[in-house]
């Protein structure tokens, strides 16, 4: 099983959790991702979504240019470190039902992002690939 540093996307982007959620919604558009972490300065906060956005500012009428990234962001931090195997941030995202998560080096700075996309290529076999998937999609275990 490879280490999460393996297979990992470097250099991840963020954004700082005064940004509004249109600065968040640019982002997302101009680098075709649909969540960034929430960083400040280089301590990690969270992670905002498209889903956020849509759930926490536009189904509640909110101005996306006045609501800001913590009022839209996912709450609690979910995260994996770098020397860690790619199995444990599959059973993390499939416990959660996330789709993303950031990795941190042992000094808990954001170092990468792992998706689905990345377990499913290079972290897991075919077999727990699609468990994972499985589990991250299933809609009647309360995911968001």
């Amino acid at each position: 099983m490879p280490l999460l540093k393996e297979i990992m996307t470097p250099s991840v982007e963020v954004i700082a959790p005064n940004a509004t959620a249109a600065d968040a919604a640019r982002k997302m558009r101009d680098l075709d991702v649909g969540a960034i972490p929430v960083c400040d300065g280089e301590k990690l906060l969270g992670m905002v979504t498209d889903r956020d956005l849509v759930l926490r500012v536009l189904a509640l009428s909110r101005s996306p240019v006045d609501a800001l990234v913590t009022d839209a962001m996912t709450p609690g931090l979910v995260y994996c470190f770098e020397d860690q195997d790619a199995e444990v941030a599959a059973e993390l995202m499939a416990e959660k039902q996330i789709r993303r998560i950031p990795i941190l080096s042992k000094n808990k700075q954001l170092v990468g992002i792992v998706s689905l996309g990345d377990l499913a290529l290079d972290g897991l076999d075919q077999h727990t690939s699609g468990e994972v998937i499985h589990d991250v999609s299933d809609p009647s275990r309360g995911g968001h």
